[in-house]
Parts: C-alpha cells; sequence; structure tokens
C-alpha cells in the first residue's frame, strides 16, 4: 500500500493536509493496475468509485453518431477525473468514455467515501475545485479550436507538440480522434505537408522534417 509521504508527492494539493485527512484515505482506497487498451468507462455507466491516477495515462473523449471520437482531456499521474467526480457528486451516470493509453497504477475510492472527504475536507474540495477550472479551461480551448481554428493549422501544432525529438509514433486515425476530424481529412492534410517538404511519412510513424 502507498505511504503517507508517497501520496503527499504524488498529489501535491495534499501535502498541507492533515495526518487524519491522508490516513483515512489511504484506509478508504483499493489499489489496482491497469493494463494499455483497457475500457475504463463507457458513455453511460455509473460510478461506484474515483480513481486517483498513481502512473500511466488515461484518455477521456466522447464518440459522435458518425463513430468519430474527440479526446476531451488525458488523465496522467496526479490527476483524477472531474467527470468521474460529477458523476458522483450529483448522481448521475458518466457523460463519456475512458480508454487506458498507457498501464499504470491508481488508487480507487468509494464513491461514498469520496463524497464524505468532499463534505469533511476543504483539501479535498481545494482539489476537485482546481481540477474543475483546469479542465473547464482546457475544454473551452478545444471548444474554440474546433468551431473556429483552420484543421491544416491545429494539425501542424499537434505535430509539433507530440513529436519527441521530431519523430511522432501514431497513426492517422489516433490522430483524427484527438482532433475531433476524419482519418482522411488528417491523411489528406499530411500528404499536403508532406508534397510542402514539412514532413515524413510511414507506417505509424511522422517525421518532422521542417515547421
Amino acid at each position: 500500500m502507498l505511504s503517507k509521504t508517497e501520496f503527499a508527492e504524488i498529489f501535491p494539493a495534499f501535502r498541507s493536509g492533515s495526518e487524519s485527512l491522508i490516513s483515512e484515505m489511504l484506509s478508504s482506497a483499493r489499489f489496482q493496475t491497469f493494463p494499455k487498451d483497457m475500457l475504463i468507462y463507457s458513455e453511460g455507466d455509473s460510478c461506484s468509485a474515483i480513481a486517483f491516477i498513481l502512473s500511466g495515462e488515461i484518455r477521456v473523449y466522447k464518440t459522435g453518431v458518425s463513430g468519430r471520437e474527440i479526446t476531451l482531456y488525458e488523465i496522467t499521474r496526479g490527476d483524477t477525473c472531474i467527470l468521474n467526480a460529477s458523476c458522483i457528486l450529483s448522481n448521475m451516470s458518466y457523460p463519456a468514455n475512458a480508454v487506458s493509453v498507457q498501464e499504470g497504477e491508481m488508487l480507487l475510492f468509494p464513491a461514498a467515501d469520496f463524497r464524505r472527504f468532499i463534505e469533511k475536507y476543504e483539501e479535498v474540495r481545494d482539489f476537485v475545485f482546481t481540477l474543475l477550472t483546469k479542465r473547464l479551461t482546457s475544454v473551452m480551448t478545444l471548444v474554440e479550436e474546433v468551431a473556429f481554428g483552420r484543421m491544416d493549422e491545429r494539425l501542424l501544432d499537434y505535430l509539433k507538440e507530440k513529436a519527441i525529438e521530431g519523430r511522432l509514433d501514431t497513426t492517422h486515425q489516433n490522430i483524427a480522434n484527438d482532433l475531433g476530424t476524419s482519418r482522411e481529412v488528417i491523411s489528406r492534410l499530411l500528404k499536403d505537408f508532406e508534397r510542402k517538404g514539412l514532413v515524413t511519412l510511414s507506417r505509424n510513424f511522422i517525421r518532422l522534417d521542417r515547421t
């Protein structure tokens, strides 16, 4: 089981919390590992617990009637899912999908205990409200980009952000999912970028040549 020191290191919002808070949270938590590509939540699921992520990465996304996907945000070490929290606090079903992008570990807190922590401890309320503000800002930016941004500019910005040492290991479909468009649109734009000498395309990876 995680120590109090390790918990506070991963979740800095609780570093100034009382010993009783961290002890109570850890005694309530259930440790769980998850593999890559595990479906954590489907849209419409009930939320019996909330996950605090210790390692790995989880992608939260919406799927349209056409089957197209758009990524809302990613959850990584030191995070929890604000939609998961909202689901528990409002007694509503989960409004999106969540799948693991990388294998990892998490602490699961039962819904009833999480509601009790929210009522009892200011630190837990602050943690949730800070995360809510962060997620709302990122989703508003996403809405603005989808509604008003040019897809070629968004794609180029995406490649610059995600590439490591000028290389991005992914598929055209994954990029389309993240940007909320179709694979055909992404493939067409990437081909255009290649013709302009901006990128080199190979199977499942993209090299940035000039940006």
